[in-house]
This record gives structure tokens, C-alpha cells and sequence, in this order.
């Protein structure tokens, strides 16, 4: 599952980086991004879609390694850009929920820390996913949380970080749920308002919804709400502080590699937080290529008080102060 990249040390990886990022943070990034000149060539984006080009161009040109410093949303185009080639990821996270680094244990809040890891070398695979064909590596949504994303304007996520989902949420819980049935190759039925499925066990941050996926299981771990509004955002909330949201008598839950989504109207769909349009059905299934990430061995997932910190933005001090645990 592991192996050591035996990459050159001198070797200066190419960041791919979108300067359009929160303000403040995007800032701090830039600034370390061109205090490691030795180690690391900056390559900004200009428009959506060209970290998918420009990491597609560095595969194609055999570069060992592309970095991607951003959030979940540069991380999926830099993801879609290397399917299929022997380019390895590395991550330097920036964004709002660095969701998947906190899943393959690369320290959130320290850069420093986190170039580290890509120069360690150690390298894991995982599972890639597709949603009606669109790649994604950590998770994807059916219905009310990609409903969320897509009522979240690239403005507000710049100004207010995890609340402007909250906000987002607030203003549609009381919209009128789809009827989705979620459809098993070996004949598993579930009937609900919304879906979430994960490769990874993290979901918006260091929410460890998922409590028995893996990402080199070639699985999907698949939760169905029963119930929509309120009682949705509560049960999942309760669920994460006692155990599991599917332990809870609204939800079910399964493991599939693959299953199909059928709505009574189109429906929003997201990978990886990123919104990719409205469907009526809904394919999910295992590619058949395996990213290769620079993590380290020992991933480390935090627990619910984190987790909380995280959706408040708890004050920290600034990224390139911050020390993480010893890998």
C-alpha cells in the first residue's frame, strides 16, 4: 500500500496554486510558495478548469510529482488533470476544509510540515471514484449537501470560511426534498431524500462521518437520510458526537462499489465539494486508476472537538507558526 518514490531530493516540484483563495490564507500561501524558491516552482490559475490543464501538462511532460496548494476544490482539478498517469499528488493544504489532507494525516495547519511530507517521500495509493463520470478521491453528495454548495457563492466562502455553508444550509432547509432510491448491483434498496457516499471517513472537514471506510478498499461507504430539514442537520450532528451517524434509525447505510441514484427530478450532485450539475440518475463506480499521494504512514484523523474548532474557525496563530504532532 506504501513505498518509498525514490524521487531526487534537488528536484523542484511545480505548485499549482489558485491565488484567488480566501484572502488572508491565500496570502500566507503565496508568501511560503515564494520563500522556497530552491524546492518549489509557483504555476497560479487564472480561470476555472486550468489546474485540471495545467496538471494534465506536467503528467504528460513525465514530471514525478505535482503539487496542489489549495483547498478540496483546486485538489479534485489537480486529481482530474493525473488520472491515469504515474504523476504522484502531493498536497499543500490552503483551503476551507482540507478535508482529504486531513484524511491522509498531512498536517492542515502548518505548510512547513506539511512540505515535509512531499519531500519524505513516503507515497500511498488510493481509490478513485466517479460520479456520472466525474473523478473524485474523499466524497461526494446526492441532494441537500450538494443543494448547500451550489447556494454558496465563491464571494462568501472567500469572506467567511465554513459559515457561509452553515448560512447556505439555513436557507434551504425548508425547500421541498427529492424522492432518491439508491440501487445496488446485487439488488440492496434504499429509499431517501439525500446521499452521501465516502471513500474516505471524513466528510467537511475533520467530521469523521464514515466511520468504517477505507480508501484502498475498493468500496464506497454510502449513507441514505430518511428524513429531510431539521431533523437531517440534527441527526447528522448527533450522530458524529455519539458514535456514527449510522446507528441512527434515519439513515442507512451501506458499502457497494458501485450503485446508481434515481430522483424524482433533477437533483444537485458534488465530488469532493465541488458542484458538477443536476441529474435524475446518478452512477457511481470504482475507475480503474489508483492515485498515488505523498502522506505520511501514519495518517492521523481528529476527533469531534476538532472537528467543531474547525466549522468556528477557531483563532490559531498564523500557518507558518504552527507545529504539528511529530510524524
Amino acid at each position: 500500500m506504501g513505498e518509498e518514490s525514490g524521487m531526487e531530493k534537488p528536484h523542484r516540484y511545480p505548485v499549482i496554486f489558485n491565488p484567488r483563495a480566501r484572502s488572508q490564507k491565500g496570502g500566507r500561501v503565496m508568501r511560503f510558495i515564494e520563500s522556497h524558491p530552491d524546492r518549489l516552482v509557483l504555476h497560479p490559475t487564472n480561470y476555472a478548469g486550468e489546474a485540471r490543464e495545467l496538471a494534465a501538462r506536467f503528467a504528460a511532460e513525465g514530471e514525478p510529482v505535482v503539487v496542489a496548494a489549495g483547498g478540496d476544490g483546486t485538489l479534485n482539478e489537480v486529481v482530474n488533470g493525473l488520472v491515469g498517469s504515474k504523476t504522484i499528488l502531493g498536497v499543500l493544504p490552503a483551503g476551507t476544509m482540507n478535508v482529504f489532507a486531513r484524511e491522509m494525516g498531512i498536517p492542515a495547519d502548518s505548510l512547513e510540515q506539511a512540505l515535509l511530507v512531499i519531500e519524505r517521500g513516503f507515497v500511498q495509493e488510493v481509490d478513485l471514484f466517479g460520479a456520472n463520470g466525474s473523478p473524485f478521491v474523499q466524497m461526494a453528495g446526492v441532494g441537500f449537501d450538494a443543494l448547500v454548495i451550489e447556494e454558496t457563492s465563491w464571494g462568501s466562502k472567500k469572506m467567511l470560511g465554513p459559515l457561509a455553508y452553515l448560512l447556505a444550509a439555513v436557507k434551504v432547509l425548508g425547500e421541498e426534498p427529492p424522492q432518491l432510491e439508491v440501487v445496488c448491483p446485487d439488488g440492496r434498496r434504499e429509499q431517501g431524500v439525500a446521499v452521501l457516499a465516502g471513500n474516505g471517513s471524513l466528510y467537511g472537514g475533520p467530521f469523521k462521518l464514515f466511520r468504517n471506510a477505507s480508501n484502498h478498499d475498493s468500496k464506497l461507504d454510502v449513507l441514505v437520510y430518511k428524513e429531510a430539514g431539521y431533523r437531517l442537520v440534527l441527526d447528522s450532528l448527533r450522530g458524529l458526537a455519539f458514535g456514527g451517524v449510522d446507528l441512527l434509525e434515519s439513515t442507512a447505510y451501506l458499502q457497494t462499489s458501485e450503485f446508481m441514484v434515481h430522483s424524482d427530478r433533477e437533483v444537485p450532485v458534488q465530488v469532493d465539494g465541488e458542484w458538477i450539475g443536476r441529474f435524475r440518475q446518478v452512477h457511481f463506480i470504482e475507475t480503474p486508476h489508483r492515485l498515488r499521494v505523498l502522506a505520511p504512514e501514519e495518517p492521523f484523523v481528529g476527533g469531534f472537538s476538532d472537528a467543531v474548532k474547525s466549522l468556528l474557525q477557531w483563532p490559531r496563530r498564523p500557518v507558518e507558526l504552527q507545529t504539528t504532532r511529530t510524524l
